[in-house]
């Protein structure tokens, strides 16, 4: 019997492997999931910045998910998004930034509008590389990236107040759609709060897209 085709994930927050793996799953099936998880790289990301220690950590663990079958990895953390795309020149498997088909179609939705796109992120952390990103996809357009951080709700969540950290984001969704043709979610641990928003834009959030831009990557 042949092996079964395999992906690889890699997290730094550890609940976040469920949602993953169940949008995987229900997407395809048959693919069997490998999940790594270490908090280490956000909470030092979190705390100094992406340091050689977390580009090397992230690299070690991209080889570790293609070692065991991984056909492609997906880092489901925007934080270290550049270390994944140093990462992905180091190995022969496609590895993925959760944040990149979001970015581009923020990008895409903001040319058919006045080009304005908020990116919107509750950790300086994540801030700057997904809005990097974002301005790179919008190179050569008249796109403006606005990118700015909700205050008050990273420290709700890291309390335990997951409801009041995605009511902040909601009211800074809400307070960025007056401006924008799009607004990005910048994490994927945001993505709650976009349904509870209701504004007349889009609110692009980076897990679907992520999982999309995976299973293309391995033909599904």
């Amino acid at each position: 019997m042949d092996d079964p085709l395999t992906v690889g994930l890699l997290h730094t927050v550890p609940a976040l492997a469920a949602t993953f793996d169940g949008l995987v799953a229900v997407a395809a099936p048959e693919l069997r999931r490998i999940h790594v998880a270490d908090g280490w790289l956000l909470q030092t990301a979190r705390r100094v910045g992406v340091t050689d220690e977390v580009r090397s950590a992230v690299l070690a663990h991209v080889r570790h998910l293609a070692a065991t079958g991984a056909r492609a990895v997906l880092v489901t953390c925007s934080s270290i998004g550049e270390a994944a795309e140093e990462a992905a020149r180091a190995v022969d498997v496609p590895v993925l930034r959760v944040d990149a088909a979001m970015a581009a179609e923020a990008v895409r939705l903001a040319v058919a509008g006045r080009g304005r796109v908020a990116v919107l992120a509750t950790l300086e952390s994540t801030l700057g590389p997904t809005g990097r990103l974002v301005e790179r996809a919008a190179a050569g357009t008249p796109v403006r990236v606005a990118a700015t951080v909700v205050p008050g709700a990273a420290e709700r969540a890291d309390a335990g107040d997951r409801a009041g950290a995605d009511a902040l984001i909601a009211g800074g969704v809400q307070a960025a759609a007056d401006e924008a043709d799009v607004v990005v979610l910048a994490q994927a641990s945001m993505a709650g709060a976009a349904r509870a928003a209701a504004v007349p834009v889009p609110v692009l959030t980076s897990p679907a897209g992520g999982v999309r831009a995976l299973l293309e990557a391995v033909g599904r």
